[in-house]
């Protein structure tokens, strides 16, 4: 075996250990960009609402507290849930609407007089949810107050 030989092996030994690192540093890095994506994507559809009063949407009353609003859709017409501990307490419709300026904190507007749910703000987002005023009054179809687990 002549001094090249081993230099052209040695090179290749390199370049393959090279290659390997390569690989399982793009798929550490792919990897990591997966989750933090599914990770921010995940927060971007979920938010805290505190009721301070009683108030009322697609039918149901609800009291006041503590509730987590999830919703899904693409675009400006989404299905929002409102969940009460491990209870889905209201479904229905509502529009995604920007916020030019972000308000500070978590809130939600109502109607003066029905004391309907109009919308649900959440702070420091650029967005809010808009419940439309059919949705805001109608009678769950499935007549069960909204309530299910």
């Amino acid at each position: 075996m002549n001094v090249s030989n081993n230099a052209a092996i040695h090179a290749a030994i390199i370049q393959g250990v090279f290659m390997k690192l390569s690989r399982i540093a793009v798929a550490f890095f792919g990897l990591a960009l997966f989750f933090s994506a599914s990770a921010f994507a995940g927060d971007e559809n979920k938010g805290t609402l505190r009721l301070q009063e009683k108030v009322t949407v697609a039918g149901t009353a609800l009291n006041p507290g503590d509730y987590r609003v999830e919703w899904s859709g693409s675009g400006p017409d989404v299905q929002v849930k409102l969940i009460k501990g491990h209870d889905t307490v209201a479904t229905f419709p509502a529009k995604v609407a920007e916020q030019k300026v972000p308000v500070t904190t978590n809130g939600y507007g109502q109607d003066a007089d029905s004391k309907a749910l109009t919308a649900i703000y959440f702070g420091g987002k650029h967005y809010s949810l808009q419940v439309p005023p059919t949705a805001a009054q109608q009678s769950n179809p499935q007549g069960n107050s909204g309530a299910s687990k």
